[in-house]
């Protein structure tokens, strides 16, 4: 064996060291953050509230214009991906006022004391977020069910959903991560969230097909992460549901976006102290 293989072996050992650590980590990371749910449910119950609303009266009653071009499924059937991304959304777009909270309470210093991998902080955060993203999935397609909307049951098609969810809970999650970061207090932040909010809700395909859009707000729409992720929901819920976009396509476009947010927030995270 030649020293060059010899001096290979310990790198790929430390790398391999290093990759295994950064998933042990952020599976810690994540625990704790589940544990939180799971202690006090009543926030899950609270945003169950929301899709209902958005489902039973608001869809019903816009069921009856015929003026949104739908294509072949009704407009309650059209506006329930919509819905599930916007819970998805309203979810995980103030995630980061609890991080302020935790730098308040010291939280943020020990974690940083610690020897663990920054970016296993933010990406043990964004698979707790895809967690809360995945019990809303589950509350929507019971409320599916319950107003008879044509649902695609097949297994891959669900398994489908709930990725996408995951992955769009854990952009906007990372997303409000680096809001919480730059801003560092939570009256900026709450003014910030709610502003960001209703511009990402609206600008995209969820209650409406872009085709209606104005072309400026068109441009807005294909920038914005919920699009893609309305446009993978659709068709893969719905029957009858299409995709402007391939599958592959969509959940590329969200899995680079994620990894951007992920990058610059696991780079912000240790200034959310100073």
């Amino acid at each position: 064996m030649t020293s060059a293989r010899l001096d290979a072996q310990p790198a790929a050992w430390a790398e391999s060291s290093a990759l295994v650590g950064l998933f042990t980590q952020t599976a810690a990371i994540a625990e704790v953050e589940l544990k939180k749910v799971l202690r006090d449910p009543t926030e899950l119950l609270t945003r169950a509230v929301q899709p209902v609303l958005w489902l039973v009266v608001f869809g019903q009653v816009f069921s009856r214009v015929r003026g949104i071009p739908t294509g072949n499924v009704s407009y309650l059937a059209f506006m329930t991906p919509g819905i599930l991304a916007q819970s998805v959304l309203f979810a995980a777009i103030f995630y980061g006022i609890a991080i302020i909270w935790e730098r308040d309470l010291g939280i943020v210093h020990k974690l940083l004391v610690s020897p663990a991998n920054r970016a296993s902080f933010v990406l043990g955060k964004a698979i707790s977020a895809g967690f809360r993203g995945s019990i809303q999935t589950v509350i929507i397609y019971l409320i599916a069910l319950a107003l008879g909307i044509g649902m695609r049951w097949n297994p891959l098609n669900i398994a489908g959903v709930f990725f996408g969810v995951a992955l769009g809970s854990a952009i906007f999650a990372t997303f409000s991560l680096i809001i919480a970061c730059i801003v560092k207090s939570r009256e900026r932040f709450m003014g910030i969230g709610q502003l960001m909010t209703m511009p990402l809700f609206f600008a995209n395909n969820a209650i409406y097909p872009l085709s209606l859009m104005p072309g400026w707000l068109r441009a807005i729409a294909l920038i914005n992460p919920l699009t893609y992720l309305v446009d993978a929901l659709r068709g893969l819920m719905i029957q009858g549901g299409e995709s402007i976009h391939s599958l592959p396509a969509d959940f590329g476009v969200m899995a680079v976006i994620f990894i951007i947010l992920a990058t610059i927030a696991s780079r912000l995270y240790p200034t959310l102290v100073r």
